[in-house]
C-alpha cells in the first residue's frame, strides 16, 4: 500500500470544524480492532483539549489548513458588510448560527460576527445571542491572529475596529 503524502503535516497549525484552530503536535500509530490506524494529535492549547483524527479522514472531517491571507481579506469584506437580520424565529436563526460557527468556514464565521454585533445603542442582546456571538469571534479573532502570527488582543482590536467602524 502506498503512503500519499498528507497535506497536513506536525508543527502545522489546523482548522478543526467543531473545535477552531488546534496545531498538530504529531502524527502516531494506534492499533485499533487489529488495525494499524494512522493518527493526528491535534492540541487545542485554548480549550487544554487534544483531540486525534485519522490521517485519512482528516479531509473527510473538514479538518483545513489555515485560511489564506485572501481568505482573512474576504472576511474582514464581510464584517464591513450590512448585518443581515432574517425575520425566521430565533430558534431556528439559532441553529443555523451554529451551523456557520462549526462549519468552520471563516467566511460563515465572519457572517456571524457581523449579523449579531451589536453597537452600544442598540437593543440588549439575548444571552443565547450574546453566547454565538462570543463563540463566533473568539473562532475568528484566533484565526485571524495565527494567520496573521499576532496576539489575540491585536487581532481582537482590528475585528472590533472594523465593527465599529462600518456604516451603521
Amino acid at each position: 500500500m502506498s503512503k500519499k503524502k498528507s497535506e497536513f503535516s506536525p508543527e502545522q497549525f489546523v482548522v478543526y470544524p467543531a473545535h477552531g484552530v488546534g496545531k498538530i503536535v504529531s502524527v502516531e500509530t494506534q492499533e485499533v480492532a487489529g488495525f494499524e490506524l494512522e493518527l493526528f494529535v491535534i492540541a487545542f492549547e485554548k480549550d487544554k483539549m487534544t483531540l486525534r483524527v485519522p490521517t485519512h479522514k482528516a479531509t473527510e472531517v473538514g479538518m483545513r489548513a489555515l485560511a489564506t491571507p485572501d481568505v482573512v481579506a474576504q472576511a474582514v469584506k464581510t464584517l464591513k458588510g450590512k448585518a443581515k437580520v432574517k425575520k425566521a424565529m430565533w430558534s431556528r436563526r439559532a441553529q443555523e448560527y451554529e451551523q456557520k460557527i462549526n462549519s468552520g468556514d471563516l467566511i460563515a464565521i465572519a457572517e456571524v460576527v457581523r449579523d449579531l454585533h451589536r453597537q452600544d445603542d442598540q437593543r440588549e442582546q439575548s444571552y443565547s445571542e450574546r453566547q454565538l456571538y462570543e463563540a463566533a469571534l473568539e473562532r475568528l479573532t484566533r484565526e485571524f491572529a495565527v494567520v496573521a502570527g499576532s496576539a489575540e488582543s491585536v487581532a481582537g482590536d482590528e475585528i472590533t475596529s472594523v465593527l465599529v467602524g462600518r456604516a451603521a
